[in-house]
């Protein structure tokens, strides 16, 4: 007997029975599903090559699951099987052959459902009444969970119809969708609880409540997909897919992702399309399900100890897997938003390499208490960022140490604040912070900000890469022969840089309005930069002014005060504002006073319909400068609508609410009557 095979294949054994009641069990699997299958496709290698080492206690000889002492048993009256697994094309090839040969036909037809990634239940109807609701367990006796399973709303207390079986044993599956997994998971965070994993594991923990109030509190789905006990056994139609379709007229809850498919390649066209739409289904499946069809055809083929021969599981390639946190640093995005980021020993999953992982912000890396040094599930779903899913607590170290956020950004050095509140913290250096200057010089040259014509997003990026500019003040000394040795530029006709020079030539002639939303201060949007330039009237005073003035300013609270006061503090910011001034721009805005239409002033307007002759950003202007507000939708707080011709769904809300309907002549005729005054 070979040691080292035999050593292995009892540790294998062990350790499949021990990843079973973690699973099954406990809800808390130390392992994901690929590494747990090949666990079990090693076991089942070497049973072919030593069958006479296999056991009545071997995985292989039962079925994975274990039935909660809890609860009381239910002994199933057919057994609950598991499928086999095709990993590969040439796996599926080989079961089609299979099928093909033991049947002796040449093409099969086959039902094809999606593989559900939740709890397998049973439920008995008995003149068409639900008497018992049981799980899996170990395919031969379950958990008797009939209280629960009544709390599900999906599932029927009494099957629909005439033709209903005296006795029918429904088989499905109990999952929970995204986004209720995601309403539970706050919900727990909200009551300082445990957070499940995935909704695989909080439907089995919800449908394993003692207390039925709690399932009913959790919402659980719930899709038909087999059968067990049956009489009289005449009922039964000739196809599976018939026997869904029976479902459905009786009540019961069928997916409709199901197709017939003939042969090999017909399989691999569902494979394909349900694997592309996978990352947008509503809930989670690990692959899809094959069924020959015909009952005839299936009783043919028969069983193995712990499987159909007539069906299999063709599985998506993982998601998940398991790996080394060997680092945890911050990244810093474009607006200044820092992001934790581990950086892993080298995985293989959902078809690539991963050696990085989100963490997504300081809240999340301390809720799952992520260390350098953990073992971790990461996760990759189609074009989502991976994510580290959760720490396998069994095996962290005793001398790891707690991740602590940084207090300076790593490429700047300016300060990171985290506003109270907020989940995210941020780069103070917006203007200054190399990380930060592409989007704070794009956002600088706006149409809506310094009207920087000709300068997007590409050019902005072909600038920056050519090391010409570093924050907004380069703009200001950028040169023609600078300008037309980049790609986008016509080094032969240098018109494009000629127009582009004079643009930013053109953009000092601007507003303090303008030059104080270009700056790209958070909270600070182009309404709040009005009233800020209104008050202050210069961009010497704005840059002076102390929290009081700031809170005296209109719509500006404490929120906004303080996003102001955190950018003027960085002497960074500072100096770029100073070098624009330096540039010659330094626009200055009339006294607030002065601009104030007394009817108007601090009145709430919302703009609908074509008007005659203004458009609408001329008429908001016009209402601005004027000391009004102008507000997206209509609500209780507004004052006025100005409406023009062919206004919808906003004026028939004013009309309900009683709110004035003000048309452009009117608003001409109050402008007019204040500059007479």
């Amino acid at each position: 007997m070979p040691e080292i095979t035999a050593q292995r294949y009892t540790w294998l054994k062990k350790q499949i029975s021990l990843h079973d009641r973690h699973y099954y069990l406990q809800d808390d699997p130390l392992i994901t599903d690929a590494q747990y299958d090949g666990l079990y496709r090693e076991l089942i290698s070497i049973e072919k090559e030593y069958p006479h080492w296999i056991t009545p206690d071997s995985p292989s000889q039962k079925v994975s699951g274990y039935a909660n002492q809890v609860f009381s048993a239910v002994e199933h009256g057919s057994p609950m099987l598991s499928l086999n697994n095709a990993l590969s094309e040439e796996e599926l090839v080989s079961f089609d052959r299979r099928c093909r040969e033991g049947l002796g036909i040449e093409q099969i037809e086959y039902a094809c459902e999606l593989k559900f990634d939740g709890l397998a239940i049973s439920l008995l109807y008995e003149k068409g009444i639900l008497v018992r609701a049981a799980t899996r367990g170990d395919g031969s006796v379950g958990e008797n969970v009939t209280d629960n399973i009544r709390t599900i709303q999906q599932i029927p207390q009494r099957l629909q119809g005439t033709q209903t079986p005296e006795r029918i044993e429904i088989r499905g599956e109990v999952f929970m969708s995204h986004e209720d997994f995601r309403l539970l998971n706050e919900q727990q965070k909200s009551l300082g609880a445990k957070e499940f994993a995935n909704p695989r594991n909080a439907a089995a923990g919800s449908l394993r409540q003692l207390d039925p109030q709690i399932t009913a509190r959790r919402a659980l789905s719930f899709f038909s997909y087999g059968i067990g006990e049956l009489e009289p056994t005449g009922w039964l139609p000739t196809g599976h897919s018939e026997l869904l379709d029976r479902y459905v007229t009786m009540g019961l809850p069928v997916c409709q992702d199901r197709v017939l498919a003939r042969g090999f390649k017909e399989l691999m066209v569902f494979f394909q399309s349900i694997k592309d739409r996978r990352d947008n289904l509503p809930f989670d499946i690990d692959g899809v399900v094959y069924k020959i069809n015909a009952y005839a055809l299936q009783n043919q083929l028969g069983y193995i100890s712990r499987a159909p021969r007539f069906a299999i599981a063709h599985k998506f390639p993982p998601q998940e897997a398991m790996t080394r946190v060997m680092a945890i640093e911050v990244q810093v995005g474009r607006t200044g938003a820092i992001t934790p980021v581990a950086r892993l020993e080298p995985v293989f999953v959902g078809g690539v390499t991963l050696t990085n992982a989100t963490l997504h912000n300081e809240d999340e890396i301390n809720r799952k208490d992520v260390r350098v040094g953990d073992m971790v599930i990461v996760r990759r779903a189609g074009d989502v960022i991976p994510e580290v899913v959760r720490v396998i607590l069994e095996r962290r170290e005793a001398s790891s140490e707690i991740f602590q956020m940084p207090t300076n950004c790593p490429i700047c050095q300016s300060q990171i604040e985290r506003t109270l509140g907020e989940t995210i913290a941020r780069c103070t250096g917006g203007l200054f912070c190399p990380a930060q200057k592409m989007q704070a010089i794009t956002h600088f040259a706006h149409r809506r900000a310094m009207n920087i014509d000709g300068l997007g997003e590409k050019l902005v990026a072909q600038l920056i890469e050519a090391n010409l500019i570093y924050h907004p003040a380069d703009l200001y000394r950028l040169g023609l022969n600078a300008l037309v040795t980049l790609d986008r530029m016509d080094s032969k006709d240098k018109k494009l840089a000629s127009n582009l020079l004079q643009a930013i030539e053109n953009s000092k002639k601007t507003t303090l309005a303008r030059l104080i939303f270009a700056l790209g201060i958070r909270h600070v949007g182009e309404t709040t930069a009005k009233d800020l330039a209104k008050y202050f009237g210069s961009i010497q005073a704005f840059i002076q002014a102390q929290e009081d003035d700031l809170l005296r300013v209109n719509d500006v609270g404490p929120v906004v005060t303080k996003s102001i006061q955190k950018f003027l503090a960085q002497a960074h910011n500072l100096e770029v504002i100073e070098q624009l001034i330096a540039c010659g721009i330094n626009p200055q805005e009339k006294a607030s006073s002065e601009q104030v239409v007394t009817e108007l002033f601090n009145k709430s307007f919302v703009l609908t319909g074509t008007l005659p002759t203004l458009s609408r950003d001329s008429a908001k202007a016009l209402l601005e400068e004027a000391g009004a507000k102008v507000v997206g939708s209509v609500s209780k707080k507004t004052d006025f609508l100005l409406a023009g011709s062919d206004a919808g769904s906003k004026l028939e809300k004013a009309q309900e609410l009683g709110i004035p309907v003000m048309t452009e002549q009117e608003l001409l005729s109050i402008l007019q009557r204040a500059s007479v005054r």
